[in-house]
C-alpha cells in the first residue's frame, strides 16, 4: 500500500507548483523524482567523506571505499546478481555502448546478425548499427505483432544460425509491453547466442532477477527510479565480463604497465571503472533502491498498475484521444489528441500544470510502425495518485483548445 501523505514528506517537489497549478508529473519515463533519503546521502558523502575511493590512505577515503562497495552490494542484492557482475557506468546508453564495442565488436564476424526490434530507444539501436557497419555483420528485426509486441514465437522465427546477439527491452519506452525475458532467453541461449536486456523501463518499477530471467547482460539508469542522474549499471555474467574488453583505460582498471605497452587489468568489476567513479552516484543510487526495497517493488507494481487500469478507462470515454498502447502492462500511456500536433498538446498540458511527454521519444523507427509523426507519453510513477490522473483527463477533455496556451 503506498502512502501518499508521507510521499509528500518524502519528495519535496511534490508540494510545488506550476502556473498556480498542483503540479501533475506524468514524464516518469525519462526522469523520475527524488526522495529526501536520497540526496541526504549525497549530501552526507559530500559534507562527511568526500575523498576518491581505494586511491587514499587515510581515513575519509577508507569510508569513501566502504561506502562505494556496499552500493555495489546492494544493488547486486537488487537483481539477484554477484556483487563482482555490477559495473558502474554512467547510464543505460553507456552500458549498452560498453557491451556492443567491448563484446560484440571483438565476437562477432561479417557473416553473423544481430536481432533487434522496430521499438527499441536509440541507445539500443545506435550502437549496433556502429558495431555491424565496422564489422560488416547485418542488423535484422524482429517482427512485432499488430499491436506492436514482442513474443517468443517471433523472436524464434527469427533466429538462425547466424544469431550471435539479440538486444532488446525488457519494457520498450514507448508502447510499455511486458516482455518475456525469461523465455525469449532460452530460445536465444538454444541458437548459442547472447541476450542483451535494456532494463531502463523495468526496473524501476518492478522485480528484476538476472538468475531467473538468465539474461547475459542488462542495463539500467538511477535517474529514472528515484536516483541521481549519471549514474548506471551494467550487469554482465561474469565469465562475459571477463571475456569483455574495456570501453575505457586510465587510472584504476589496471594492475600494471610498463614502457613496452604491456598493461594487465585488474578483473571484473573493476577493469570497466577507469578513472574517478560517480562515487556519490553509486552512494545515492544504492540509497534510493534502499527507499524502493522499502516500499516494496510488488507493491510499487500493483500502484501503477492499478493507476493505469483508471487512466485508460477514463480516456476511453473521450472521443479526442487516440490511444496507441491500450492493453500495456507498464505505466506508460502512449497517446495523440486527434487533429493537433504532439508538441502543441503538450504545451498544453504544461499550461494546466501536466508534465508529459511529446515526440518520437528516441524511438525514430517506431513512428512508422505506429502511423504517426509523433506521440505524447504520460509515464506513472508510486507517487502519482488518482488526483494526478483525474487532473490529467480534465486537461484530456479540453487539450483541442491547444492555442489558449500560447495566447493566455
Amino acid at each position: 500500500m503506498i502512502n501518499y501523505e508521507k510521499l509528500l514528506h518524502d519528495f519535496p517537489i511534490l508540494n510545488n507548483k506550476m502556473q498556480n497549478h498542483r503540479l501533475v508529473y506524468l514524464d516518469n519515463a525519462a526522469t523520475s523524482f527524488k526522495p529526501t533519503i536520497v540526496l541526504d546521502a549525497i549530501k552526507d558523502y559530500y559534507e562527511n567523506y568526500c575523498a576518491n575511493t581505494h586511491r587514499g590512505d587515510y581515513d575519509i577515503a577508507h569510508k569513501a571505499d566502504v561506502k562505494y562497495d556496499e552500493s555495489r552490494e546492494i544493488i547486486a542484492k537488487f537483481l539477484n546478481a554477484n556483487k563482482n557482475e555490477i559495473v558502474f557506468t554512467a547510464g543505460t546508453s553507456m552500458s549498452i555502448n560498453m557491451i556492443a564495442y567491448g563484446y560484440a565488436l571483438q565476437n562477432l564476424k561479417a557473416d553473423d546478425e544481430i536481432l533487434i526490434t522496430e521499438a527499441e530507444h536509440a541507445s539500443n539501436v545506435l550502437p549496433w548499427f556502429s558495431v555491424a557497419k565496422e564489422i560488416g555483420c547485418t542488423i535484422k528485426y524482429i517482427p512485432l505483432t499488430k499491436e506492436g509486441r514482442l513474443t517468443p514465437e517471433n523472436v524464434k522465427s527469427a533466429m538462425n544460425s547466424h544469431t550471435k546477439i539479440v538486444a532488446i527491452a525488457q519494457v520498450t519506452n514507448v508502447l510499455g509491453y511486458y516482455v518475456d525475458i525469461k523465455t525469449i532467453a532460452k530460445i536465444v541461449h538454444e541458437f548459442n547466442a547472447i541476450i542483451v536486456v535494456d532494463g531502463a523501463q523495468s526496473v524501476p518499477h518492478f522485480k528484476v532477477d538476472v538468475k531467473d530471467l538468465d539474461c547475459d547482460f542488462l542495463s539500467f539508469s538511477g535517474h529514472k527510479m528515484c536516483g541521481p542522474t549519471g549514474i548506471g549499471v551494467m550487469y554482465g555474467k561474469y565469465q562475459l565480463l571477463k571475456e569483455m574488453i574495456p570501453l575505457m583505460s586510465g587510472g584504476g582498471m589496471n594492475a600494471r604497465f610498463n614502457t613496452c605497452g604491456e598493461v594487465t587489468l585488474l578483473l571484473p568489476p573493476q577493469k570497466f571503472e577507469a578513472g574517478t567513479q560517480n562515487i556519490e552516484g553509486a552512494i545515492g543510487l544504492a540509497a534510493a533502491i534502499q527507499y524502493l526495497n522499502e516500499i516494496g517493488m510488488d507493491n510499487i507494481e500493483k500502484h501503477e498498475t492499478e493507476l493505469r487500469k483508471y487512466a485508460i478507462s477514463e480516456l476511453k470515454k473521450l472521443d479526442n484521444i487516440i490511444i496507441y498502447n491500450e492493453t500495456a502492462e507498464s505505466g506508460i500511456i502512449t497517446f495523440n489528441v486527434k487533429n493537433v500536433f504532439a508538441q502543441d498538446a503538450a504545451t498544453y498540458f504544461n499550461s494546466k500544470g501536466i508534465c508529459v511527454r511529446s515526440g518520437q521519444h528516441c524511438a525514430k523507427i517506431l513512428m512508422d510502425f505506429l502511423g504517426t509523426v509523433a506521440t505524447i507519453r504520460a509515464s506513472l510513477y508510486f507517487y502519482n495518485t488518482r488526483e494526478d490522473i483525474d487532473a490529467f483527463i480534465d486537461a484530456c477533455k479540453k487539450a483541442g483548445d491547444f492555442l489558449d496556451a500560447y495566447f493566455n
